[in-house]
């Protein structure tokens, strides 16, 4: 009789253990997998990093802290410093010099084909930098938030004023030469630095709607007083959009090769990250596309 009254039991214990799971089955209570069994990408790129853009907390780290080249991405700096002025005017108009065409034509640099004379807002300069990328627009801002008696040096003072805020956010292992990332090699950051800088830059309204717009048409001021409409300005990040993609800046030269920092948000999950040094444009897209799933799955 003992005997039958524990078999009893361990009948009774073993349905209703199977009611629970079933139960939990059917809630899908089971089925979740958790976050940290998503397994790490490989990516192509020399280097890498991903972090959680709500805490911070890093992701994904790919030779993280090593300095590479930046190209373009720099100019992410660039607006930081002219958007951090204060009380900055994003309505003033600067003219367009001859100093600006100049040097996009000595250094074959990518431009947003800004036209000596006119005149043209401070917020549209930031459109023409960060969407075609012009180096002409990232000159007029320089020059125009540098100080100094000559183009020479403002533009060298604007730079400084790049090194101070890179200090300031602790970006330890960055220098910028530059404002628009051409360089004589020394215009460095790593993926985690520039990752750090782009979540500081997307507190700014402004920096957020320029560098998720796919595309913008300005109008700037002729030297006669009439409008001139611009050719539309692309933006150069063809993943905006994409798996909610909404940011921030592609880099790419002939030792820089392809970068991107990038920043997603998908059902209120936010990632934000950066790959360096990627040999071609269709790896860099491969391997932001795998970190950003990774990112969604390494947090959800």
């Amino acid at each position: 009789m003992i005997t039958a009254t524990k078999g009893t039991r361990r009948l009774h214990s073993a349905a209703a253990v199977a009611l629970t799971s079933g139960a939990l089955l059917a809630t899908g209570a089971l089925t979740a997998i958790p976050a940290q069994a998503a397994t790490a990408p490989t990516i192509t790129a020399k280097s890498g990093f991903l972090m959680n853009s709500a805490t911070g907390k890093t992701l994904f780290s790919k030779a993280g802290s090593t300095h590479r080249l930046t190209a373009s991405t720099t100019k992410i700096m660039t607006a930081k410093v002219v958007l951090s002025q204060s009380n900055l005017n994003l309505d003033a108009k600067v003219t367009i010099k001859k100093a600006y065409s100049d040097y996009i034509v000595s250094r074959g640099a990518s431009s947003a084909h800004l036209i000596v004379g006119d005149k043209i807002t401070v917020r549209r300069l930031l459109y023409a930098m960060l969407l075609p990328s012009g180096c002409d627009a990232a000159m007029a801002l320089a020059d125009k938030y540098g100080s100094g008696s000559t183009v020479s040096a403002r533009t060298k003072n604007f730079i400084a004023k790049m090194n101070t805020t890179a200090r300031s956010l602790g970006l330890t292992n960055t220098h910028f030469e530059s404002f628009d990332g051409i360089s004589n090699g020394s215009n460095h950051s790593t993926a985690r630095d520039l990752t750090v800088l782009a979540r500081s830059a997307m507190k700014s309204s402004t920096f957020k709607a320029v560098v998720k717009t796919k595309s913008y048409r300005a109008t700037t001021t002729t030297k006669t007083g009439s409008t001139r409409t611009m050719g539309t300005w692309t933006n150069t990040n063809a993943l905006l959009g994409w798996n909610g993609t909404l940011g921030v800046k592609t880099g790419s030269g002939t030792q820089a090769k392809y970068c991107l920092v990038f920043a997603a948000t998908k059902n209120g999950e936010s990632v934000m990250g950066a790959v360096l040094t990627a040999s071609s444009a269709a790896n860099r897209t491969a391997d932001v596309k795998k970190l950003i799933n990774y990112g969604y799955a390494k947090i959800s």
